[in-house]
């Protein structure tokens, strides 16, 4: 029996609604920017808007994608919180976390956290979180960070690419982790081993290959097994950024199967490129640690598929065009970053439906696997209680990537011209759309709802 009219805002019907039942027919209920009804298609719940997806969309929820750099203040000329939420929104993800770095100060102190969050409130288009950094000397920042409500700490074992975000040795990183511990706080990790990277041989020039053997697996396998044992002695939460090298595969399994706290991400540039295919000069797929090669490509993909690889999340670290050299095409002078926010469901849905792996797979790697990282509990999946943060997809239409029509702010990314299934045709973050013009995003705090 339906209720009487305007009993919700804004009620969504179609055949293929992804809840937490899977792809299925459903009216959904939206009171106050929250999921209030999810009910079977044809009970006529009734709103003050209705909306009726066509035969060839799905309604998904709404992507989380802990790992952006974003780089406001300080470097707004290679992003900001305007352009990157929208680019955010354009591919359906609504709610973002921030990275400490690249952005001028850091946010390693309750003070740079003030300074982020004052630029960003008014002109974010998807909700916003921050992470804190753990770098040499600010053990003592940690915990008013954390009860400032970042969501975890990220930390580098070696140069992170900017001068004013230093890196932690193992044994720093262990202290900082025992800090984590006493009030349950997350250590995210760039794992690369500074002394294999040292001793790789010099990355310069315009050929990949020569860029690749400058980033050796060795590296973060190395760091890798680091973090699993300080992550094992001290009992801290540990989680490894931006996987690359599937030969820490086997380790990361075993730890977890040992109980240590552990859990990964990988990227769509690990997971859809291959170094084999990477042009000479080609500087916009330079990231660190590098895309690899084919037959690791493979292995990634299993280790998502037996759940060793948690999530994927896009890693955006974008930059202006010069600091890209492609003038040269000099991978050792090159920024090294991926610009793909606006890309990843398409990217990853395109690769995955191919191999059989279902829409809904997809979507609990990109929404519900990030939020219960950052333990967000009321983003990431359509279900009763939670944010209505969703998009309309349809996953069957196909685009060609025009990187001058990206929302992000430099028009550069690996994958000018490449043709992708699955199209975000609409985005709602609490039950409004998000056009562009009216920000709406709020800026959220770990443990808030």
């Amino acid at each position: 029996m339906s209720e009487e009219i305007g009993a919700y805002d804004l009620v969504i019907r179609g055949q293929r609604i992804l809840t937490t039942a899977g792809i299925t027919a459903r009216e959904v209920g939206i009171r106050d920017g929250v999921i209030v009804a999810i009910e079977p298609l044809g009970n006529g719940l009734s709103a003050r808007e209705v909306i009726e997806l066509a035969d060839d969309e799905t309604l998904i929820p709404g992507l989380v994608d802990t790992h952006v750099h974003v780089n406001e203040p300080g470097r707004t000329e290679w992003e900001g919180f305007a352009s990157a939420t929208r680019a955010a929104a354009a591919g359906g993800v609504t709610t973002i976390i921030d990275m400490p770095l690249n952005s001028i100060p850091p946010t390693t102190s309750v003070d740079a956290l003030e300074q982020k969050r004052v630029v960003a409130k008014d002109q974010a288009f998807v909700d916003v979180g921050f992470w804190g950094g753990a770098i040499p000397g600010n053990k003592a920042d940690l915990r008013p960070l954390h009860d400032e409500g970042v969501f975890g700490f990220k930390c580098f074992l070696l140069h992170s690419g900017v001068d004013e975000f230093p890196h932690l040795d193992a044994d720093e990183m262990e202290e900082d982790m025992a800090e984590l511990k006493s009030f349950d706080s997350l250590m995210i990790v760039h794992a690369e081993d500074s002394h294999a990277i040292d001793r790789a041989p010099h990355p310069g020039g315009d050929h990949y290959e020569t860029f690749l053997a400058s980033r050796p697996r060795g590296a973060e396998n190395k760091a890798i097994a680091e973090v699993i044992e300080r992550a094992r002695w001290t009992g801290a939460r540990a989680h490894i950024l931006h996987l690359s090298s599937s030969d820490a595969l086997p380790m990361i399994a075993s730890a977890k199967r040992d109980g240590v706290h552990l859990t990964v991400e990988t990227c769509p540039h690990y997971l859809t490129l291959m170094a084999e295919e990477i042009p000479d000069g080609a500087t916009a797929y330079k990231c660190c640690p590098p895309i690899r090669e084919a037959s690791n490509r493979e292995l990634l993909w299993k280790g998502l598929q037996d759940g060793t690889i948690d999530c994927i999340v896009s890693d955006h670290s974008p930059s202006t065009l010069d600091l890209k050299d492609l003038e040269n095409g000099d991978f050792a002078v090159a920024w090294g970053g991926v610009s793909s926010l606006q890309l990843g469901l398409s990217l990853i849905w395109s690769e995955a439906r191919h191999r059989g792996i279902t829409l809904e797979q997809v979507v609990s790697w990109m929404a519900e696997k990030p939020a219960a990282l950052a333990r967000l509990h009321n983003k990431g999946q359509l279900a009763l209680g939670y944010d209505a943060d969703f998009s309309i997809f349809a996953p069957d239409e196909a685009f060609v990537v025009d990187v001058t029509k990206l929302k992000h702010k430099n028009p550069i990314t690996p994958y000018d011209g490449k043709a992708l299934s699955g199209v975000v045709r609409k985005t709602f973050l609490r039950g409004t759309v998000v056009d562009g013009q009216n920000p709406g995003g709020k800026l959220i705090r770990r443990g808030g709802v």
